[in-house]
C-alpha cells in the first residue's frame, strides 16, 4: 500500500488498500484518508446506522452519512486531544440515554 499523508489526522501512514467507491469521492479519500482513520469511521459509520436506525437504501439515509463521512474524514483531528475515535454528531445521544425510538423502515 502506498503511503499517504492524511487529511484528517496529520500522520503520514499507510493508505487504504482499495478505493471505497468510484465516485470523487472514493478518490478523494482513497488519496489523502489513512487506512487507520478509514477504519475509524467505519465503526462510527456503523455507529450512526445502529442509533439512528438507518435504512441504507434509502436515499435520505445515504445523503446523511455521506455529509457525516466528509466532516468526520476532512475535519482534522486535534492530537493532543482524543485519537478522534470518539467525534460523534453534535446531536449524538447514548444509547443508554436515550428513549426506544422505533427503526425506520
Amino acid at each position: 500500500m502506498a503511503m499517504v499523508t492524511c487529511s484528517r489526522c496529520g500522520e503520514t501512514r499507510e493508505g487504504m488498500a482499495f478505493q471505497p467507491f468510484q465516485n470523487d469521492l472514493g478518490r478523494r479519500a482513497f488519496e489523502n484518508i489513512c487506512a487507520i482513520c478509514w477504519g475509524e469511521w467505519l465503526k462510527t459509520q456503523q455507529q450512526l446506522i445502529n442509533h439512528y436506525g438507518l435504512n441504507l437504501r434509502d436515499p435520505d439515509a445515504q445523503k446523511f452519512l455521506m455529509k457525516q463521512m466528509e466532516e468526520f474524514l476532512w475535519t482534522p483531528v486535534d492530537s493532543s486531544a482524543s485519537s478522534g475515535t470518539d467525534q460523534k454528531p453534535e446531536d449524538w445521544i447514548p444509547e443508554d440515554q436515550a428513549p426506544p425510538t422505533p427503526r425506520k423502515k
